[in-house]
């Protein structure tokens, strides 16, 4: 690991003692920043979905003048009925350091942009005259009834996102009867997770080198009563996402004008996350007292990916947690039935978002080869570009059990906090109903490959 360099092996900015200088000093120079470029004499409203109304010094019967009145009153709230206005309100609610990290991919962004490319490409079969009055979007996953097919996946950073994101997200999808998984690298720690809900969620994991500390994370699960245990594997080495050292997200924090301006252009987002639970790795907080320093905590972090994790260290896993195991990161079909005979219960077709392996396959592509590789032995969730209800369903006809959604997940939490979260899950839902519908199928559960129009030459994902 040592060719990794700390600032694109880890890319976050979040260590506690100099994250709180690093907010302090972007808000000072808030101060001295007209928002916007607006100047002393006009006024930004509506912050909280990024939209500016100006104040000018007109006279009264200056047409293009605001009134008074009108400035006291925000512009309403956008009409929001589409995953990727949550992901434009998202892109003005926070920095781009952020808001580029969860948005794009690794390298060339070749796997990334596969990924939407191939699921865009599935088209359904439209069926019409069929009694579709009746319809179940429930579904059933590793014993757990799910409202939707459609589960939050692990995400690192979440509460940068948006203050107590973690938490926010747990609660949401504990209302709206979804599971949540809670990533090692988060901001809110397990035991802050918990404290904010009353069912179990799912907690995601890394083997690292440091197997004590991997035993103790095991544990801290247990007591929190978590129902599964997400084992990420496609990540011995961390590839690396361009935009971020070049954003500034990296340790330790690389403070440039650019993204001094975009922080300070937004000091509500600053504030909220300077007053949060928490703004460093929650899970790691343990481990920082003892790491000496910023630097040395950065490649503490970086070593710690283990580039020796075999098969037979499931074995290990699985000594420890006796719960249901979730093998996240599968993208081949022997690898499929590889986990399928270290005991998985479950596997993710993930191809980490277009975030590792850049010239990889879409996961969409490889769905169909990995479900019949493993028949009954374990069930198939799939992750990876899932931002809308047609592409759950698209991911339920080639034989998924659910979904995993990641960005679509963050797009919401840093858009409009929790509210954005369960809007998310209601425009899949609808979304998903609908298509359902027109494709004459009532019950998600009875969906098949029927409901897909043979592929075009050349494309196999049905096959």
């Amino acid at each position: 690991m040592s060719s990794i360099q700390p600032a694109q092996a880890t890319p976050s900015l979040v260590i506690e003692n100099r994250w709180d200088d690093v907010v302090a000093a972007r808000l000072s120079a808030a101060e001295l920043l007209p928002h916007r470029g607006l100047g002393p004499e006009k006024e930004r409203v509506g912050s909280e979905v990024g939209f500016v109304q100006e104040s000018n010094s007109h006279s009264p019967s200056d047409p293009s003048s605001h009134s008074k009145e009108a400035l006291r009153h925000p512009p309403a709230m956008p009409v929001v009925n589409c995953i990727s206005d949550l992901r434009e309100l998202a892109r003005r609610r926070i920095p781009r350091a952020i808001f580029e990290y969860a948005d794009r991919g690794s390298y060339d962004e070749v796997t990334f942009n596969r990924n939407r490319r191939d699921l865009a490409a599935l088209e359904f079969r439209q069926r019409v005259m069929v009694d579709v009055s009746k319809q179940s979007l429930t579904t059933t996953v590793l014993g757990e009834t799910w409202t939707i097919p459609v589960g939050i996946g692990p995400t690192g950073l979440t509460g940068l996102f948006h203050a107590n994101g973690e938490m926010l997200g747990a609660r949401a999808a504990q209302a709206y009867g979804v599971p949540f998984c809670l990533s090692t690298m988060s901001i809110c720690s397990i035991e802050d997770v918990r404290s904010a809900v009353t069912k179990p969620f799912w907690f995601q994991l890394y083997l690292m080198r440091d197997r004590g500390f991997n035993e103790e994370l095991i544990e801290r699960a247990k007591a929190a009563q978590c129902s599964a245990l997400m084992l990420t594997v496609d990540m011995p080495i961390q590839g690396l996402r361009r935009r971020d050292p070049k954003n500034g997200l990296s340790i330790p924090p690389r403070l440039t004008v650019r993204n001094a301006i975009d922080v300070a252009m937004r000091p509500t987002w600053a504030m909220k996350v300077l007053l949060g639970k928490r703004r460093t790795f929650g899970n790691l907080a343990g481990r920082m007292s003892n790491t000496g320093g910023l630097t040395t905590l950065s490649q503490w972090i970086a070593s710690q990916f283990d580039p020796t994790v075999t098969w037979q260290d499931i074995d290990w896993v699985r000594s420890r947690w006796p719960g249901k195991l979730i093998i996240k990161g599968i993208l081949d079909a022997e690898d499929a039935k590889l986990a399928c005979e270290n005991a998985a219960d479950a596997l993710v077709v993930s191809n980490h978002g277009g975030r590792q392996l850049d010239g990889a396959p879409s996961t969409v592509s490889v769905l169909p080869e990995i479900v019949d590789a493993v028949g009954d032995r374990c069930e198939v969730l799939f992750d990876g570009g899932v931002q809308s209800g047609q592409d759950v369903l698209k991911a339920l006809a080639l034989s998924a059990r659910g979904c995993l959604i990641g960005k679509t997940f963050l797009y919401a939490l840093a858009a409009m906090g929790e509210k954005g979260v369960m809007t998310a899950l209601d425009i899949l839902r609808s979304e998903l109903q609908v298509s359902l519908a027109l494709t004459g199928t009532n019950d998600v559960r009875q969906v098949g490959r029927d409901v897909l129009r043979d592929p075009r030459p050349g494309v196999s994902v049905c096959r």
